[in-house]
């Protein structure tokens, strides 16, 4: 390849990876192509999608961006996963797609820019954003529901007891 067309490849790879900060390296060298599709298919429910490409252009793209620390993590045969919306919930599905093809092989993850990376199975450990919220959202409200519940309680107990009172001159 053409130092020409080396650049015109290495300038897309930038281009279509400006603003991602997180991604995932993985193998496929083993899988066969309808293995691949079912691979893309499954992340692509997770809004995630898998890219072969050269390593040595990738690391030049990557370079002075974000995802420089996966610099060293392409080695081998390599795809990168990307997500749109979580890039935990596409390690899951990496995670699942793993136990069913032996042949993928997962490597390295980077998350939100951080220098420090991580393995794929130990990032789809962790709560994905939904999660999260969710838990705090429990935990904004529990406060709330425990006055509502000590607001209630005698009033609950008042009628408990009228309704007794009730029934005890009705017989």
């Amino acid at each position: 390849m053409s130092k020409a067309i080396k650049g015109m490849v290495t300038d897309e790879i930038k281009s279509r990876y400006a603003g991602v900060n997180s991604a995932c390296v993985v193998d496929v060298t083993g899988l066969n192509v309808h293995q691949q599709e079912d691979l893309r298919g499954k992340l692509r429910e997770a809004s995630a999608r898998l890219e072969v490409v050269k390593n040595s252009l990738a690391r030049r793209a990557f370079a002075d961006g974000p995802l420089a620390v996966l610099g060293s993590s392409l080695q081998g045969p390599c795809a990168i996963v990307t997500s749109k919306a979580s890039l935990i919930d596409a390690a899951k599905a990496l995670v699942n797609a793993a136990r069913e093809y032996e042949a993928l092989t997962l490597k390295q993850a980077l998350i939100e820019g951080d220098p420090d990376l991580i393995t794929v199975a130990d990032l789809a450990k962790m709560k994905s954003l939904t999660e999260l919220i969710g838990e705090v959202v429990g935990l904004l409200t529990s406060p709330g529901r425990f006055v509502v519940g000590a607001i209630t309680a005698p009033l609950s107990r008042i009628a408990g007891c009228l309704d007794t009172l009730a029934e005890g001159k009705a017989a």
